[in-house]
């Protein structure tokens, strides 16, 4: 069943209590999508991801790899085997006890690492935000066809509650 669309001043002064061009931007998109009647729900994953440049990604990469078990697991073994190679080694090692160029690689290590996850976050937050944003779009307009389907059901039962009575009064009549 189609429905032609109705009026957003309409529906903005109905069921937000305001004219359209005093709502957010973000409600009033979701009042002309909900006048239109038209779906406001976007997915916002496909949406960012399209916007990623190739660093974004590397980033992204970089810093899941960076926080994974395989990563913790792989590394930990890298330093006990250069520890007990070193201390094997003793006078004849490539870096003697305190491991003082280890230090060094892990120092440069870290400081790569540490904005590259950063950026990661920076963008998961950005993300998050557009999804909140989304969400908000749509919880709203649920609430609006909410607020439309019960004044609609209260119309029916009243007009309902007319014929019965009515009804009552014909059978009443005839009964006489």
């Amino acid at each position: 069943m189609n429905h032609a669309p109705i009026d957003a001043d309409h529906v903005s002064r109905r069921w937000l209590g305001k004219e359209t061009h005093e709502l957010s931007a973000n409600a009033a998109s979701v009042v002309r999508s909900t006048a239109e009647r038209r779906p406001i729900s976007e997915d916002v994953n496909e949406a960012f991801d399209g916007r990623q440049s190739f660093g974004d990604r590397l980033a992204d990469r970089v810093a899941m790899f960076g926080g994974s078990w395989t990563f913790l697991i792989a590394f930990g073994l890298f330093l006990l085997a250069w520890t007990l190679l070193n201390l094997a080694l003793r006078r004849d090692a490539f870096d003697p006890y305190p491991f003082i160029f280890l230090n060094l690689m892990l120092s440069m290590i870290a400081a790569a690492q540490a904005p590259i996850i950063m950026m990661s976050q920076n963008r998961q937050a950005a993300k998050d935000r557009l999804d909140v944003g989304n969400d908000y779009q749509v919880n709203l307009k649920a609430e609006i066809e909410i607020m439309a389907l019960l004044d609609k059901v209260e119309h029916l039962t009243a007009r309902q509650e007319e014929q019965t009575e009515l009804i009552r009064t014909l059978l009443a009549e005839k009964g006489r």
